[in-house]
C-alpha cells in the first residue's frame, strides 16, 4: 500500500502544471492558448518572458527531483528512477491540466539531479553548448538525451540508470517528433537571446 501511495504521489507531483499556474496567477492567461500551446519552460519563456520561464523551468526540474527522492525519504523499496519516471509521465500527461503537459525535458533532468548529479550538470553543459551553436531548444534537449545515453554506456555500470536514461531520452525524442520535422524543414523557431 505504501509503495502504491508513493507512486501515486510521484505522478501527482509531476502533474502540477507549473506553466499553467504561473500563466494564470501571474499574467491572467492560459498559456495553452498561446505560443506552441505547450505547458513547459520553453513556451513560457517565449510567451511570458525570462522571469516566468525560469520559475517554470526550475519548478519542473524540482518536481522530478522531489518525486525521485520520495522512496528514499520514506524508506520505501522502490527504485528512485521509477518514481521519477512517474513524475515525468505526470508532467507530460498531467491529471490537473487535461492530460496536456510539457515535453518531459526539465522533469527528466530533475530526476537525474537527484539520482546522478554529475550527469545532470554535464547534461546542462551539453544542452547549453548545443543551444549556443544551433539556437534550437528542441535539438539541444534531444542531443542532451543522446549524450546521457552515451555517458551511461561508457562511464557507469549502473544498469538501472542506463535503462532509465535510455527510456527517458527516447520519450523526449517521441515528444519532439513535430519539432524534428520543423528542424528538417527549417521552420523550427530559434532563440534570440544566446
Amino acid at each position: 500500500m505504501t509503495k502504491l501511495l508513493i507512486l501515486i504521489a510521484a505522478y501527482l507531483l509531476g502533474s502540477i502544471p507549473s506553466a499553467l499556474i504561473v500563466g494564470k496567477v501571474g499574467f491572467g492567461i492560459d498559456i495553452r492558448e498561446h505560443g506552441s500551446g505547450n505547458l513547459g519552460g520553453t513556451n513560457t519563456f517565449r510567451v511570458l518572458g525570462v522571469k516566468a520561464g525560469l520559475i517554470v523551468t526550475i519548478s519542473d526540474i524540482l518536481k522530478g527531483t522531489l518525486a525521485a527522492s520520495l522512496p528514499v525519504l520514506f524508506h520505501v523499496d522502490i527504485h528512485p528512477l521509477i518514481a521519477g519516471a512517474l513524475a515525468v509521465l505526470g508532467h507530460t500527461y498531467p491529471i490537473f491540466a487535461g492530460f496536456r503537459g510539457g515535453k518531459a525535458v526539465a522533469t527528466s533532468g530533475g530526476v537525474l539531479l537527484f539520482y546522478s548529479p554529475f550527469l545532470f550538470f554535464t547534461l546542462l553543459v551539453v544542452f547549453f553548448l548545443v543551444l549556443y551553436l544551433s539556437k534550437y531548444v528542441s535539438l539541444s534537449s534531444m542531443l542532451a538525451g543522446v549524450y546521457a545515453i552515451i555517458y551511461t554506456i561508457f562511464f557507469t555500470n549502473d544498469i538501472p540508470l542506463r535503462i532509465g536514461v535510455t527510456l527517458l531520452a527516447l520519450f523526449v525524442f517521441y515528444r519532439h517528433r513535430a519539432n524534428i520535422k520543423r528542424i528538417i524543414n527549417k521552420t523550427e523557431p530559434k532563440i534570440k537571446w544566446l
